[in-house]
């Protein structure tokens, strides 16, 4: 099998790995999926992600199709780099092989104006036509006009935080303390159209390439607030030279008034789909995030 075959007949990727007609060589993919590099006979490589067999439950539905869908959605912009995907079946992935790569100043604030291009494109709707998926958990992505914190709201900080009272993952004081941002949310200001955006955009989801670019993966696209983007790459440490990338970003679309004291509000959410997903361990990080939205001082850091 070479590349051009992958790509006229990409159903018969699964025949090939199982009867090992293809090298394959394992890789790190994060923490859901088993990640392998295939080198094809052309000596191309491809890059796959399929549902470990000891998850414990079948690949949920869609699960795949809907990554697939937010990278072929987030490359059509042709703002910023994004593998091309060569095979999207329900129990695999396969994406165009990106070799990694040193991070350099250059590289991060060429992201930082192509992460802007991207943010621009824009979309329809909050929201998108596709179901979502935040790591293993669903992602509401039911189309709506906005106002952008209505939606956020109701998408993005409610669900999760049922799914974390759900497991007691969070204490009475971290659930009121999200009910009052919640109830408050319009008094945080920062409306804005729908942007085109990752939607997951956490550091470890930077691959930084050979060819001095930054790579967008693993994404949990939507139309949603261009802040959530730049408060997710803030968490945990954020990535090299994030200075550059924020920089160069507020050159190319200068961001509005408020925007830093906004960030703990935008990273709320990824703190409570860790919360549904791992339990109390991120409870504090929720409520210091809370309590910054609260007072409006965007000082809360998350690290880990």
């Amino acid at each position: 099998m070479d590349l051009a075959y992958l790509r006229a007949h990409p159903e018969h990727l699964p025949t090939f790995l199982t009867h090992q007609r293809i090298r394959e060589t394992p890789v790190g993919g994060g923490d859901i999926c088993v990640a392998s590099r295939l080198t094809l006979d052309d000596g191309h490589s491809v890059f796959t992600k399929t549902w470990p067999e000891q998850a414990g439950r079948p690949v949920p539905e869609g699960f795949f199709a809907t990554e697939a869908a937010g990278l072929r959605w987030l490359r059509a912009a042709d703002a910023v780099a994004v593998p091309e995907v060569l095979v999207a079946l329900p129990e695999l992935l396969a994406l165009e092989w990106i070799e990694p790569g040193e991070a350099s100043a250059d590289a991060a604030e060429r992201f930082g104006r192509e992460l802007a291009g991207l943010h621009r494109a824009g979309a329809p709707t909050f929201g998108a036509s596709w179901p979502g998926f935040i790591g293993a958990l669903p992602a509401d992505n039911t189309p709506h006009d906005g106002p952008w914190a209505d939606w956020f709201a109701q998408a993005r900080l409610l669900p999760y935080l049922r799914r974390s009272v759900d497991n007691a993952a969070l204490d009475g004081t971290a659930v009121t303390l999200v009910e009052q941002v919640v109830t408050r949310i319009g008094e945080f200001g920062g409306d804005e159209p729908p942007a085109r955006i990752h939607g997951d955009l956490w550091p470890g989801n930077l691959l930084w390439g050979a060819d001095d670019r930054v790579w967008l993966v693993d994404p949990a696209a939507h139309g949603g607030h261009r802040e959530t983007d730049l408060a997710q790459l803030a968490l945990f440490g954020g990535p090299p030279h994030a200075d550059r990338i924020t920089a160069a970003y507020d050159e190319a679309w200068p961001l509005a008034d408020g925007w830093r004291q906004r960030l703990p509000l935008h990273q709320l959410h990824l703190m409570l789909v860790h919360t549904a997903l791992f339990g109390s361990a991120y409870r504090d990080s929720v409520i210091g995030l809370a309590r910054a939205t609260l007072s409006g001082s965007g000082r809360a850091t998350v690290n880990g």
